[in-house]
């Protein structure tokens, strides 16, 4: 893989991040065309129903296109659902060369896209800045590869790890800037959970309202699910009501098409997919303030790690400052 290659497959990532809030239940791709290095078409992907990101590229590079090198975040289709085969457009424009940064684990695809071109006589290479590309693309590869929705439990935290004082109150222990970034993560999710005890205490409407888009584009709310009951005349309706097993309500959402599922708690709802091991990423928010006791509410309620031999480990994905406070994303270790 040279540096160029590499350059060209960042810029389809680039160009598939305006897409992320408006493809689902599908993946947000990008893809470029380029012509002796120099960028002759962009896309990215459409709402569901609507041209994928490689016809929208191929389209802009037009005649171009003819023995182009074409970059893709995400394996070509190579079926036809609401639209036709990624593979044949790309056929059709004569693209020489197909770059792509991860194969597509959709039983519908798997391998499929790649297969095509090749046969067809296509240059095809798979791999190319795979770490950014599955990161961006984790909620829609988790999916597909399990049935489930990429489950992010969402922490905010004081430095001495209390997310609530004694008495309660939780509000607020992060700034503006880190508040707003959590209403950018409810509007990257399909859908949002927490405990009925959270909707009695703190009342939330786990609505996007204090964040918005650079591009000026359209910000949905999320599917509100609540633990137990929907106390009446809470402000987070309409909202839906589930009891069972967390591993009944994954599937289900899985079955819906939800690819993500954010998770904002309370300690008790937090701490029981963390013991079930239903967490893919826990994003929390750490504020420069201290409780300063051991009587403060903590991250995850009920029992934990019973000796160092037992911690869940992990690795830091990113660290950002936003304003004041740290946004600390974690994903742990494969058991």
């Amino acid at each position: 893989m040279g540096d160029a290659d590499r350059d060209h497959m960042l810029a389809a990532v680039e160009a598939a991040s305006g897409s992320r809030r408006s493809t689902s239940p599908n993946p947000w791709v990008g893809a470029v065309v380029v012509v002796d290095g120099v960028v002759v078409g962009t896309g990215a992907s459409s709402p569901p129903g609507g041209p994928h990101a490689e016809a929208h590229a191929l389209a802009e590079a037009g005649e171009a296109a003819r023995g182009a090198t074409l970059y893709a975040t995400l394996e070509p289709c190579d079926h036809t659902g609401r639209t036709g085969p990624c593979t044949e457009a790309i056929l059709e424009a004569g693209v020489a060369r197909v770059v792509i940064g991860v194969e597509d684990p959709d039983p519908n695809v798997r391998g499929r896209g790649t297969a095509r071109l090749r046969e067809a006589g296509v240059e095809v290479e798979v791999g190319v800045a795979a770490t950014e590309v599955a990161e961006q693309l984790a909620p829609y590869l988790h999916h597909r590869a399990t049935g489930r929705p990429y489950v992010v439990v969402k922490l905010a935290v004081t430095l001495d790890g209390r997310l609530a004082a004694p008495d309660g109150t939780s509000t607020w222990i992060t700034g503006p800037e880190a508040r707003s970034d959590v209403h950018r993560l409810r509007a990257e999710s399909d859908a949002v959970c927490v405990g009925a005890g959270t909707v009695r205490a703190d009342d939330p409407a786990l609505t996007v309202r204090d964040w918005a888009p650079d591009d000026g584009g359209p910000v949905a709310d999320p599917r509100r699910i609540i633990l137990g009951a929907v106390p009446d005349g809470a402000r987070v309706a309409p909202a839906e009501s589930y009891e069972g097993p967390l591993e009944g309500l994954l599937d289900r959402l899985g079955d819906e098409g939800v690819l993500q599922l954010l998770v904002e708690g309370g300690a008790d709802v937090a701490g029981r997919f963390h013991r079930a091991g239903l967490v893919d990423r826990y994003v929390v928010y750490v504020a420069p303030a201290l409780l300063g006791g051991d009587d403060g509410r903590p991250v995850l309620a009920g029992a934990g790690a019973p000796t160092m031999a037992d911690l869940s480990r992990g690795r830091f994905a990113s660290v950002r400052a936003l304003g004041d406070d740290l946004r600390l994303d974690l994903v742990l270790d494969p058991d």
